[in-house]
Order: C-alpha cells, then structure tokens, then sequence
C-alpha cells in the first residue's frame, strides 16, 4: 500500500534553481486558474510561494484532494503521457509558480535521471494511491453483464485509469449520477470523465479519445515502429528509446499483451514475491515513456507496404506511418471453444483474463477455467481466493505435461479448486447470460453439468498475422518466420534485394522484425520476449546504418 509520504516530494531552493532552467515563473492571486481540468498534455506546475490547491469531479461532487506548498508539484502521470488530466489546480494564496511546458517535461525527464527518477517515483505513487484509497474521476455506469461495460473498464483497468463503476440494480448512485447530468438508463452505458466530458454509449476508440491515450497524428514518422505493446514490444521499446531513436509502438487495446492478463507472475526474475502482468506492464510503459517513446492504443494495425527505403503502415482508421523499421510484436489470442453461439456470451459470462475485474463479478460464485499452461494455473488460484468453487477442466491427462510443477502442486493442494482432466466443454447455456455448461470425459465419455455463469478460457494461442503481406514468410499456422528459420527459396519469393541475410529476428522483409508469441520457435514465456525485445534493438541499429535517413 502506498502511504501519503510517498505521493509527495519537497525539491530544495538549489534543486528549484535547476529546475528554473527548464521552466517558467509566473505570479498568481489566490483562485487564479493554473491548469483546467480536462486539459490535454498538461504542464508540470512546482510551487514557489503561497500555495496551490486541486480539486476534481467525483461522484460525491466536486472535492480539494490535496495542496502544493513550497518545492512541491501538482499533477498526475498525465504530465508525462499528454493523456487528460482529470483534475483542477488553482492558486490556494497569493504566489509564485514554475510552470514547465509539457514538451519541455518530457525533455527534462529524458535527459536528467536525478529529476526523472524524483518525477517518476512520485507521480507513479500517485497513481497507485488513488487506485488504492478508491479515489477516482472516471466513472462507468452500466449493468454488470453489459458486454461494452466490461470492455469499457477493462480497457481503464489495462491502462491504469482509476474508475468507479455503478450498476444501476445495485443502488441509487448511479440514477443520481445520471439525474445529476440530464441523462436516463436508456441512454446507458456512460462514461463521465470528471467534469470533462459525458460520453454516451461510446466506442472503446471514443473512450480512449477522450482520455487522451490515442493523440496520433495521420502522416506521423519515426525511425521504428513497434506493433504491439506485450512484454516483447515494451521491452524494444524501451531499448530503441532509450538508445536514442524516435519510438512509436501501437497495440489494439493496451500495453500487456496476454502477459497483462495474468493475476500473478511468480518465476520472473528480479520479483521473488510474483507480480501481476497488468502491472510489469505499465511499469515498463511508464519506463518506455520517460525515454521519449510514444505509446498509443488502442489502435490497429490493417496492412504494411514499401515505400521506397521505408515502410508504410496503415491503420484500421485510415491513418498512415511511416518508419524506416518495425518490430511486429503483435503476439497471439487465446483460441475459444468450437461451440455455436459462443461469442454471445464473450463479456456476458466468458472471459480470457483473469484480473481483479472480472474477480469483482464473480465473488462467491463457480467459475471453471478451461486449460493447462501457466496463464490457467495462475487464473485458477486467484480466482479461488473469491469464488465459491474453481474448477480446472483441460483435455490432457495430466497439468505437469505443460503447467510449471509449483503452479501444479499449489492447484492440487488448494481446497477450493477441483481439477477435471481429459475433459471439454462441450455445450454452453443461458439467455442473456452464461448460467451453466455441460462437460464430457475424453475417455469414458461421460457428460456432467455445472450450474456455472463463468468461464474463463486459457487455451493455445493463433498468432496475430492476418495484417501482414501475404508475401511475408509465416509457417503453416500463422507464425512469423525469421532469420535462419527462412528458405533461401523463401527469400527469393519474398523480394528480398540485399547482400546479406536476414539476422536472427529479421523477417523476409528487410527491416522488419518480429519477436515474442508472434515469431516461428519463440518460447512462450515473458522472460524470453522481453529478451528478444531488447536484443533485436542492436539488429536495428546496424540496419539502419544500410539506409538514408527517412524524410519527416
């Protein structure tokens, strides 16, 4: 738990002198407005004098959440990302200020590592205060088994937007909220952004829109363009940012990949205590960001094609990039069910994550989890620790032939989990909702029944590939094919003009990477696409030195 200690730093008169150099120092009256709420990449604002006060819309009203005095700075983490900022800040008392320009933040937090790590430390406690202590400006309102609600909060919770969430059925906040704003239930779900903006049943491209995480311009350059944002694509991330190239990297709904989803990562090296994906993830997003690169989601990638020594990627959208490289991290999706009618229930009762969201929806219920690897294994024992019963079903005869022995043992030994070997699912129930499903033995073929409204589905993995050219080399499942992996027969089919071969990460496109799940042979644990992630950086570095700069 973060302490109030933490959410805050007094910099000294020599620090403040330093920091002078990349600011500017005004003089207010007491009310005067120092930065608006809903402001788009909002400046840092350190009190010289007086002091500062700042206040935000929440579902009990407008509220002074905290004051600035002397050495000490406002804002949120938005001061680094450009994304909204959902809070007000007024002159307290009559004083003097220093306000640094977004742009010359992020300047600021590149190139000093005394003030970056100060700045970093301190806005990331703030977000995890307010997370913890239940304060939030976002706020969803909507019923529990509305898909586009579930959607909606996963892509905040995948970001680390602090929300409240109201079902109208549980009690009259949300149609005071709604009465507050002119709004009624038919016109839900809704999304208010503090004082900033109403959305109305709005799109997850809206949403983000709103809050800032998509501010791309049509036409943007740089030198690598990274797609995808799970561990594979933050870690080149990070390494192209920091080796000095300019970094856009894109996902099609947050940084984390199917890494993100995971409850708990015990075996990652450097956390002995475990950690969740969700938050490796925006650690390592926050990291890329202090570095200069620019993240964006959600977005999706639609196709690539040359333009002359570079690359042009189009988005779903209609946008269009430009980089002399890529890095395809664009990973894989869990599969589903052979079912009919399947998707009906996706949001409504089946889920491919396990996070404290959809452990919110299914306190003291039965939730059975389909599937054998690690990703189940950690879903299954968080999950137990709120629901009436977990059951574990896979079509294997035994979790040791692809689970991690401690996960096996803690899955064996929990009182609250049943496992369910050489077994489907092979029928699903329920009108509006999931509310049961039948299960038949592989060997015996014996069915049962489990009076079940969740399902959690941890299956293997179809890589995300359609959005490539069909001339890019994949094997017969979709994987992307690179270095040696690669038939010289291959290379020729594929265009490729150069000397030499591709390095070890290169695709049968020169320039074009691919590391991660997405990649033919890669191993599928975070540890090894973080590794390819940074090391395939050095590969870039060498290429680009074979081609002229990128025109901007």
């Amino acid at each position: 738990m973060v302490s109030r200690a933490e959410v805050n730093h007094t910099f000294s008169d020599a620090e403040l002198a330093e920091l002078r150099g990349f600011g500017t120092v005004e003089t207010h009256a007491a009310g005067d407005l120092i930065v608006e709420e809903g402001a788009m990449a909002p400046d840092c604002i350190v009190t010289l004098s007086g002091h500062t006060d700042i206040f935000a819309s929440t579902d009990e009203g407008r509220k002074r959440v905290g004051w600035m005095e002397h050495g000490q700075f406002a804002g949120d983490l938005s001061v680094l990302t450009g994304q909204r900022h959902l809070s007000r800040v007024e002159m307290g008392a009559d004083g003097k200020i220093l306000r640094i320009a977004h742009a010359d933040f992020q300047r600021l937090i590149a190139g000093n590592s005394h003030f970056s790590d100060i700045f970093i430390r301190v806005l990331s406690a703030r977000r995890e205060f307010s997370k913890h202590r239940g304060f939030a400006v976002t706020i969803i309102i909507g019923a529990a088994m509305d898909r586009s609600v579930y959607a909606m909060r996963d892509l905040l919770m995948k970001h680390g937007v602090a929300h409240r969430w109201f079902d109208p059925a549980d009690g009259p906040v949300a149609a005071h909220l709604l009465a507050e704003r002119g709004l009624s239930e038919a016109q839900l779900p809704v999304a208010i952004l503090g004082a900033a903006e109403v959305l109305v049943q709005p799109t997850l491209e809206q949403l983000a829109a709103g809050l800032g995480l998509d501010l791309l311009p049509d036409g943007a350059t740089a030198d690598v363009l990274v797609v995808g944002s799970g561990p594979g694509g933050l870690a080149a991330a990070v390494y192209a940012a920091s080796e000095g190239l300019t970094v856009i990297a894109l996902d099609s709904l947050a940084p984390g990949g199917q890494a993100g989803t995971s409850s708990k990562i015990e075996n990652y090296l450097g956390f002995p205590t475990g950690i969740s994906g969700n938050e490796l993830a925006r650690r390592a997003t926050v990291q890329a960001q202090k570095f200069g690169a620019r993240l964006v989601s959600p977005v999706r990638a639609a196709s690539i094609n040359r333009d002359g020594d570079a690359y042009c990627l189009h988005l779903a959208d209609g946008r269009k990039l430009r980089s002399r490289a890529v890095v395809v991290a664009s990973g894989a999706k869990y599969q589903t069910l052979p079912i009919d009618g399947i998707e009906a229930y996706e949001g409504r009762g089946i889920y491919y994550g396990a996070t404290p969201m959809e452990a919110q929806l299914c306190g003291d219920a039965e939730v059975t989890i389909v599937g054998a690897g690690n990703s189940a294994g950690q879903g299954a024992i968080y999950l137990a620790s709120v629901a009436k019963k977990v059951y574990v079903i896979f079509r294997r005869g035994s979790l040791r032939e692809t689970m991690s022995e401690y996960l096996v043992k803690r899955l064996e030994e929990h009182p609250n989990i049943e496992i369910i070997p050489s077994t489907d699912v092979v029928a699903l129930h329920g009108e509006e909702h999931l509310a049961g499903l039948t299960y038949r033995c592989r060997d015996t073929g014996d069915e049962g029944h489990c009076d079940c409204g969740f399902l959690f589905l941890f299956l293997g993995a179809n890589p995300n590939t359609t959005w490539l050219p069909k001339e890019m080399v994949c094997d017969e499942r979709g994987f992307v094919k690179t270095g040696t992996d690669i038939a010289p027969l291959e290379l020729v089919k594929a265009g490729w003009s150069l000397d030499r071969m591709p390095t070890r990460y290169e695709t049968s496109w020169p320039r074009i990477y691919a590391v991660g799940d997405v990649r033919k042979g890669s191993v599928k644990r975070v540890a090894s696409s973080v590794g390819e992630g940074s090391v395939v950086v050095s590969d870039i570095h060498q290429a680009l030195a074979e081609v002229t700069p990128a025109a901007s």
